[in-house]
């Protein structure tokens, strides 16, 4: 799709890989039913709820002394463009980089499997829009009679989420690929700055797309179609990036535990070395690697960004209005549109201006070292980008809010509440560390009761790690919620109805606040890991003359050793902040959806009557049972997930044992790998379709047995998932 070069690789595992791949999917799973279900229960009183909300003219709120919010708004989809430049820019950057003929034939053999692995997964989130085409279809067009227009426009821009998080995703693993082999063949100079340098760059690049395109939607919508269509334009969205992430998202992770399995056990039972090319399994592995750690993440990204922006829009125009906030309740909604997206585009730019200072500070340190600790410069550039964000996040909320409803001190409130969640962006990442890092001492106990106890205290040694882990990273996120509320309580009341709320929509809103980076992070882990597998499946170091070939066509004599050991280093570092990023994600989507079921609520309650609302309690009975569905639900989610790893698994070994070949080869056979590889995609599609239809019709089903029944279900889904 994006070229014809790529490379992929296999990982040693860290606590981290296993513990984590099953949270994001299941909070994805409450954010795309939030999304589906919102306008099933969305009350008469509000005309068919978020898709029927009428955007305010921007222009009626100016900043700066004079500009208006079109105005203002069209220089941050200026940036934006300047956004997607940066990330093109890198992408050619990367493919521009020296590679060896021997690893760029991996490369091109894992891509070209992986474009089969996206084609069908392309058709299959097709099918999956089906579904919810004529959900909509049924809802809008044939219950509210929203006409056939406004029909079309909602179905058009579910299809342009779903196509917003498959581009994404495809772009994510081209751009991996390219970093992969070039990262291995960097690797060979001996010095080990290249091996930090290269992925961080594809990690930039996929961070600024993502997030570049994301704004640029939602700024196209704000800005150029009519206010009275924008809602069903968002809602529609909405449906499709939540549809296309959670899809992506758990096949992917089906698919890479299916491959990671089978290629593990095989080195088992045969005794062979991690990444033997003779074992077909490898090839599986590496595509499940970026299938997982790659396409999943940067769909999970993009949708999480995006429905935390249309929650806070939905907020914002149900919340404010003219019983809260007097007669000027439509100009503090203009004011506050504009300033959450001057916020995020402002982020962009904190984020590129981080970067290359943390770039010159890790080259004038590292570039000529022989060792370095590769975890030390990503963990810089995280706190600089959040200190940096944090310190903009005031200055431009000063210019631009200085006064809301004659209140001169709303501006440093909203951008403590705002900073909060970007606060989280930096420290969540330092406890995930503490349970992940190759240093911490919960990795060494893993380590030290796996060689005395075996497979046994392994696992329950890690599974020990995961509940400490869960404990301190739900009581960081609490503590910073926390402070939060209690900034909400300062005023914000005089503006809209329920501030807490607005100001934990925030605070998710605030977790991506440093998008770029936090995707460049997550993204650093697939190229790490990968490139050590690029460069064992390229059998580099038994070619004849290879030494010889390398000065005479790249300048410099290959060391193989310090090669070695830098890429296993950097793989380390590659798992642990792979799994830092997961946490914020997750935290983004819990907080999100406390913002988007408010929505229902507002709706449900009719602008929140003290008699309804008295209904959101355990004492009302169907509202309990919702919590325990909700329960229910996401541990069955799990097993469903878990029994698809297994099937699949259990066929992939079985195939794997039949075909492998240790005598007499090199190499496993393309059409072997690629057997492997239809096995897992086949396994993996059938268990996301089963959770699918399962999630989907349940939570039609339980729209309509009870309204406060079905919030209980939402909000038990959301934390269940978060602790899961």
């Amino acid at each position: 799709m994006f070229g014809s070069d790529s490379a992929f690789a296999r990982k040693p595992r860290t606590l981290s890989t296993f513990s984590t791949s099953w949270v994001k999917p299941l909070l994805f799973a409450a954010m795309i039913l939030l999304a589906l279900t919102t306008p099933v229960v969305a009350q008469e009183a509000h005309h068919g709820g978020e898709a029927n909300l009428v955007l305010p003219d921007l222009d009626q709120a100016t900043f700066f002394g004079g500009v208006g919010g079109k105005t203002l708004l069209l220089i941050g989809m200026a940036i934006s463009l300047l956004g997607l430049i940066f990330g093109m820019g890198m992408y050619t950057k990367l493919r521009n980089l020296p590679v060896h003929k021997s690893m760029l034939e991996v490369s091109e053999l894992i891509y070209e499997t992986c474009k089969t692995y996206l084609t069908t997964q392309g058709k299959f989130l097709l099918l999956l829009e089906c579904f919810i085409g004529v959900i909509i279809v049924f809802y809008f067009g044939v219950l509210q009679g929203s006409g056939f227009v406004n029909v079309l426009i909602i179905l058009l821009f579910s299809l342009i989420g779903i196509g917003g998080s498959y581009f994404v995703a495809a772009f994510g693993i081209r751009v991996n690929t390219f970093a992969n082999s070039r990262t291995s063949f960097a690797s060979l100079r001996g010095k080990p700055f290249p091996c930090y340098a290269i992925p961080l760059q594809a990690g930039m690049s996929i961070g600024m797309m993502l997030i570049s395109v994301e704004l640029l939607i939602m700024l196209f919508i704000l800005l150029f179609i009519p206010g009275e269509l924008a809602g069903k334009c968002f809602i529609g969205f909405a449906i499709g990036e939540s549809l296309g992430a959670a899809a992506l998202r758990v096949a992917g992770g089906i698919f890479t535990k299916i491959a990671d399995i089978g290629a593990d056990l095989m080195k088992i039972v045969f005794k062979i070395k991690e990444d033997d090319a003779r074992n077909p399994g490898v090839i599986a592995d590496c595509v499940g690697d970026n299938a997982g750690d790659s396409v999943g993440p940067s769909a999970d990204g993009f949708e999480t960004y995006g429905v935390t922006g249309v929650a806070l829009i939905t907020f914002i125009l149900l919340g404010i209005n003219e019983k809260y906030a007097g007669p000027n309740f439509a100009l503090l909604q203009v004011q506050l549109l504009v300033w959450i997206f001057v916020m995020r585009v402002m982020m962009v730019v904190t984020s590129v201006v981080s970067y290359f200072v943390n770039d010159m500070i890790a080259k004038a340190k590292y570039l000529n070292s022989d060792k370095m600790n590769f975890e030390q410069p990503l963990t810089n550039l995280v706190w600089l980008t959040s200190i940096l964000s944090i310190g903009a996040t005031y200055v431009a909320s000063a210019l631009t809010i200085p006064e809301l409803n004659g209140d001169p001190s709303l501006w440093w409130k909203l951008a403590t509440v705002i900073s909060c969640g970007t606060l989280a962006g930096a420290v969540i990442p330092e406890f995930v560390k503490a349970f992940t890092s190759t240093e911490s001492r919960h990795v060494r106990e893993v380590v030290t009761a796996s060689k005395e106890g075996g497979p046994s205290l392994n696992i329950l040694s890690g599974l020990i790690a995961g509940y400490f882990s869960a404990y301190w990273l739900g009581f960081a996120m609490l503590g910073l919620m926390a402070v939060a509320f209690w900034v909400s309580t300062m005023g914000l009341g005089t503006i809209m109805m329920a501030p807490a709320v607005f100001a934990l929509g925030l605070v998710a809103f605030g977790f991506l606040g440093m998008g770029p980076v936090t995707i460049a992070v997550d993204s650093y882990g697939p190229v790490t890991d990968n490139a050590q597998s690029v460069y064992e499946l390229s059998t580099i170091e038994q070619l004849p003359g290879i030494e010889a070939e390398i000065e005479k066509q790249y300048g410099f004599k290959p060391d193989f050793e310090k090669a070695k050991d830098n890429l296993e280093e950097n793989d380390g570092a590659g798992n642990t902040f792979k799994a830092t990023a997961k946490p914020v994600l997750i935290g983004t989507a819990v907080v999100g959806a406390t913002t988007m079921i408010f929505s229902i609520i507002v709706a449900l309650t009719n602008g929140l009557d003290p008699a309804l609302v008295g209904k959101l309690s355990i004492l009302h009975t169907p509202f309990f049972f919702g919590l325990i569905a909700g329960g229910a639900v996401i541990f069955w989610f799990s097993g469903a997930a878990c029994q698809a790893v297994s099937t699949g698994a259990y066929r992939a070994v079985e195939f794997i044992k039949q075909n492998i070949k240790l005598e007499g080869s090199t190499k496993a056979s393309v059409e072997d790998s690629k057997k492997v590889v239809a096995i897992c995609t086949q396994y993996a599609q059938k268990g996301m379709f089963n959770i699918f239809m399962v999630t989907f019709f349940s939570a039609l089903a339980f729209a309509f047995i009870e309204e406060f029944f079905f919030i209980g279900y939402l909000i038990s889904i959301a934390l269940f998932g978060l602790f899961q």
